[in-house]
């Protein structure tokens, strides 16, 4: 009996190990399914959509109608926060640095994931790095739009008024480097005129001022300008883009009226982001929510009775869209010579 009782302790020994080691690996496991399940069960806690400008543009706008779609498509609140400020620099670096994990999205216009990568020289985070693109919503239009009681009615007659009262012409935008900005610089630059540009933190108050007559034109969305414009209080001159924008049919483009420069043609969409790091599932789930949402009859009359056009691509499809824009966008931007630091 003493002869065996060792071996009956290494038995016992080898015994416990392989229980441990069976134990280990049911526990692995069990934990597997759980990873794998992480964009079948995504979201399981409120989302956050982060709007780099403040309350009532297009782009504020159009993410609250996404929201609201996807908050029932996904089972959990979709809480839209407006993080206003430096062009869309604020709110685009604040989701940039937030945790990839697909609970803080962001909603922007192309300002500050191309033109911003110019206009400032220190620029918190990197746009072609920090950030992916999950769906374009929409493709902004805008127009060119004047106050009613400014006495032209076309884009010639503009430049004209422009150049014989230097200075006195106040056009605003929604930010520093916005579409407005780079186009009031173009055109000072091109057509030797000299208007003076005043930016606010986002539409809403530009438009306000602009109704008011403290700001005489502007370049805004049509989704933002077009009810003031049927009132009469403000006059539209020509809409941006190679085609006529659905929104605004009536209006002549940039080429119609005789203007044929590429800054006039450039049109951008509205898109949704995340940092850079999240999971490619929970970034294909969101797209394919996205697409189908904004494919829905419903939607996509709300996004056209905005003035956009809907658009609700996949997210390589964004991918692919963002690498074809950004380099017509960063050269137009450096050709205004506009910096912003």
């Amino acid at each position: 009996m003493t002869v065996h009782r060792p071996v009956r302790a290494a038995r016992r020994r080898t015994l416990s190990i392989s229980m441990r080691a069976l134990g280990a690996a049911a526990l692995t496991l069990a934990l597997v399914p759980c990873f794998g399940q992480g964009a079948e069960t995504y979201p399981v806690k409120p989302v956050r959509m982060v709007v780099p400008y403040p309350p009532g543009g297009l782009t504020d706008t159009l993410a609250r109608t996404v929201a609201d779609g996807l908050s029932r498509r996904l089972g959990q609140p979709v809480v839209v926060e407006n993080r206003a400020g430096a062009g869309g620099g604020i709110g685009t670096d604040y989701v940039a640095k937030s945790a990839p994990d697909g609970y803080t999205l962001l909603m922007t216009i192309p300002g500050p994931l191309t033109a911003n990568i110019v206009l400032y020289k220190r620029l918190p985070y990197d746009p072609r790095t920090d950030l992916r693109p999950i769906s374009d919503v929409a493709v902004a239009r805008t127009v060119m739009a004047v106050n009613a009681s400014v006495p032209v009615k076309t884009v010639a007659e503009l430049i004209a008024y422009a150049k014989k009262q230097p200075g006195k012409l106040v056009m605003g935008s929604w930010g520093p480097g916005t579409q407005p900005h780079t186009i009031q610089a173009y055109m000072d630059k091109t057509y030797g005129i000299d208007m003076l540009h005043v930016p606010y933190r986002g539409e809403g108050p530009m438009i306000t001022d602009l109704l008011g007559g403290q700001v005489n034109l502007t370049v805004g969305s049509i989704t933002s300008l077009k009810q003031h414009i049927a009132d009469g209080r403000l006059r539209a001159l020509a809409v941006v883009g190679t085609s006529r924008a659905r929104g605004m049919p009536g209006v002549p483009t940039f080429a119609e009226a005789g203007y044929k420069d590429n800054p006039f043609a450039l049109v951008g969409p509205v898109s949704l982001l995340a940092p850079a790091k999240t999971p490619d599932a929970v970034v294909e789930r969101l797209g394919r929510e996205v697409s189908a949402l904004v494919k829905t009859p419903a939607v996509s009359q709300k996004i056209e009775d905005m003035g956009a056009e809907p658009l609700g691509n996949l997210p390589g499809e964004a991918v692919a869209a963002y690498k074809a824009y950004l380099p017509v966008v960063l050269k137009l931007t450096a050709d205004t010579g506009v910096s912003l630091d």
